[in-house]
């Protein structure tokens, strides 16, 4: 009887729409990402909000409430989308979620004031 609930639930799941599952989106060029980005980064402190703006050409500069800033460039390596900070280096990719286009950035070698980062586009 257990076998057969099992197939039944994972049969429902399987085909069931999944609302809510981020979808990861391709870019071909850095230039997709310009434009004003908001999120929480971890800090010593704790988490505090930041702002991102990105260059058409990758770069960018993020600062949180507090002030501290961050300065790097976003850049595309064997069709993966990198980053490398005053930082931190790592992987980045951009996804829609709920009709929100999202940036996450996770360090390559994440640390107490360092890990992994969401910004949402300002629309």
């Amino acid at each position: 009887m257990r076998m057969y609930l099992l197939l039944l639930l994972t049969a429902i799941f399987a085909l069931s729409p999944l609302d809510g599952i981020t979808e990861e989106k391709q870019i071909a060029d850095v230039k997709e990402l310009a434009g004003t980005w908001q999120g929480w980064v971890r800090a010593e402190s704790g988490r505090e909000r930041a702002t991102m703006v990105v260059e058409a050409d990758g770069t960018y500069k993020a600062s949180t409430t507090r002030g501290t800033l961050s300065q790097g460039q976003f850049f595309l390596r064997d069709g993966k989308l990198r980053y490398r900070s005053t930082r931190t280096t790592g992987t980045a990719g951009l996804s829609e979620d709920h009709g929100n286009t999202v940036l996450t950035m996770m360090p390559e070698k994440p640390t107490s004031d360092t890990g992994k980062t969401e910004y949402k586009r300002v629309k």
